[in-house]
């Protein structure tokens, strides 16, 4: 028995060391190319699985066990969705859910129907078809932070109803079936029922059991058991639901609603979003090792099509409802985009159409693998997206020109959070100020509050020109992130000599990476407010103000001699002895 038990150890972690090493390898690969996290998955799953070089076996397993990725991220969509804004939109869902999910699995219906399959087998595999992947759409939009636009909130509503719809699906395949029915077993009527009445009691659970259970977790102030309080709440829902015979991720879904007013929403939210990221990852690469290569080999053209042909429909469809129920051309266009792809319940219920003897094995794993390639579409149908919501926001945005500005003495390169603090200090002084950013969506915003940004790269030596920087007395840096280098700003310097530069940098490292000048100076960006915050908190403390100049001062001069020999040896990790708290530092005495 420890024999065996110490086998299963092995294989787990070996298991566990090629499905992670694969989607390391696969997601840096593809993210790097563009392509998305989703479709690196898919592929390494494929190249691991049983029709590559088979390292892991069981993807039925590994599948059935990351689904709790998506119970999870139903959870976490929960959680930013409080019941009023649900009630809101009740007409997309209830609605624009349904016309979705019955229009395009028709469709797909009268496309099979073509093929030699009953009209039964057409049906079951149509309607599944209509479902789009709540693990790969989600997760796009929350990331963009296009859950709440007017296509984002139209696109969850139909993923919500199709996560309803699991179970009136269920009950076609069941009243279809060819199997005698199982004594006992509940009607979908009567999962209905059941349905209600365990939302009406999770709802009750939340409010009169698990705020109060949250609010004395926040008491104790024990992080951990905000972990295990909210994986309780989200495996006791999904548990309730499953028995029940419906959608275990309705059941975390609601359990995230309930939860969404609460004041440790935040807190649940951060400590679940890292399991889910994992499972979800698994999910993919359980999907793509799933993918039966040997049904596209054997007639490539059919399953391409059938992919194409489902992609295509949908766009149609979904586009079409999307200008009907109120979304501009575009936005409909996008939504239509994302909700293309065939969606993980589609292999739940294919083999459920399998189990009631409507459909051959072989169908099963044909229109699995339509579903996956589907899946592998989305990525670029993302990129499509994307540009042409850039190019409508570009065009939307009036993006003049720096040439169009008016002569200024002082070039703001950078009009965010930092640069539009610098700019109103800058006006404040008298100084007159040309502004310039590179993105339209910055641009747009500083335009509601008044302010006329210039698109464009500011750290182009033409368009700098343009903008009047041979009469500049200073041009500021104020751009997010690490895009100037001493390899743009030397020749800057040089074509621009009369003018000072001041550099906005991200880090200490990114500093030493820039060569100050006497006509060049950096600064660090959150440097002089962690200054600012101590030397407020010293005061609060009721140190004496000299103590609190002397301190500053000193902290200053040794992290200039510690900059200056870190940029001499080229060693981030040299100098420490001016620095305090490390083990060999200088002593500081407070003559006073």
């Amino acid at each position: 028995m420890a024999d065996q038990g110490a086998h299963l150890a092995s294989d787990f972690l070996f298991n566990g060391f090629i499905l992670l090493g694969a989607a390391l390898v696969a997601v840096l690969l593809f993210r790097r190319l563009g392509l998305g996290a989703v479709l690196g998955y898919l592929v390494a799953g494929i190249i691991i699985g049983p029709d590559g070089f088979a390292l892991v076996g069981d993807a039925a397993t590994i599948l059935s066990f990351s689904e709790i990725g998506i119970i999870l991220l139903l959870f976490l969509v929960g959680l930013e969705l409080s019941p009023k804004r649900l009630w809101r939109m009740r007409k997309e869902i209830f609605l624009l859910g349904p016309l979705q999910v019955l229009l395009c699995g028709l469709a797909m219906f009268a496309v099979i129907s073509i093929m030699p399959f009953s009209w039964q087998a057409a049906l079951v595999l149509g309607l599944p078809l209509a479902l789009s992947s709540t693990a790969q759409t989600l997760p796009l939009l929350q990331s963009r932070g296009r859950l709440k636009t007017d296509y984002g909130e139209k696109s969850f509503a139909i993923l919500l109803f199709q996560d309803l719809s699991i179970v009136p699906l269920l009950t076609v395949v069941a009243a279809l079936s060819r199997v005698p029915p199982v004594q006992g077993e509940p009607s979908g009527y009567i999962l209905i029922v059941y349905a209600l009445l365990a939302v009406a009691a999770l709802v009750l659970a939340g409010r009169y059991i698990l705020t109060p259970l949250l609010r004395l977790i926040g008491k104790v102030s024990e992080r951990e058991l905000f972990i295990v309080a909210g994986l309780f709440t989200v495996c006791a829902s999904a548990a309730l639901m499953e028995f029940l015979g419906l959608s275990a991720a309705l059941g975390a879904f609601v359990a995230g609603v309930m939860l969404a007013e609460s004041p440790y929403r935040h807190e649940l939210e951060s400590d679940i979003d890292p399991f889910r990221s994992i499972l979800l990852g698994l999910f993919f690469l359980a999907v793509g090792m799933l993918l039966d290569l040997d049904v596209i080999i054997a007639d490539p053209f059919l399953v391409v099509g059938l992919a194409s042909a489902l992609v295509l429909i949908k766009i149609a469809i979904i586009f079409g409802l999307g200008r009907v129920f109120g979304l501009n051309s575009l936005s409909a266009l996008v939504m239509a985009l994302l909700l293309s792809q065939g969606g993980e319940f589609g292999f739940v219920l294919f083999a459920a159409a399998q189990q009631a003897i409507l459909i051959e094995p072989a169908a099963s794993s044909l229109f699995g693998a339509v579903v996956t390639l589907s899946m592998a579409t989305t990525p670029f149908l993302m990129i499509l997206a994307n540009r042409l919501l850039a190019a409508r926001k570009a065009k939307d945005v009036a993006l003049d020109d720096p040439e169009m500005a008016e002569q200024a003495a002082v070039i703001i390169v950078g009009h965010g959070r930092f640069g539009q603090v610098v700019s109103q200090i800058m006006q404040a002084a008298g100084r007159s100020v040309t502004l310039i950013d590179i993105k339209p969506e910055q641009i747009d915003l500083s335009g509601e509050f008044g302010r006329k940004v210039f698109y464009g790269d500011g750290t182009r030596i033409d368009l700098l020109r343009r903008a009047g920087a041979e009469q500049a007395c200073a041009i500021f840096f104020c751009m997010d992130g690490r895009d100037v280098t001493s390899d743009n700003l030397t020749p800057i310097a040089e074509t621009f000599p009369q003018a000072k530069l001041f550099v906005r940098t991200f880090d200490r490292a990114h500093t030493l990476q820039i060569i100050p000048s006497e006509n060049l100076s950096t600064f660090r960006e959150v440097f002089e407010s962690s200054i600012e915050m101590a030397r407020f908190a010293l005061t609060a403390l009721n140190e004496k103000r000299e103590y609190i100049d002397a301190v500053t001062a000193e902290f200053r001069n040794r992290d200039l001699m510690r900059l200056s020999v870190q940029r001499e040896s080229g060693n981030m990790r040299a100098g420490m002895r001016h620095s305090f708290g490390a083990e060999d530092s200088d002593d500081f005495e407070f003559r006073g």
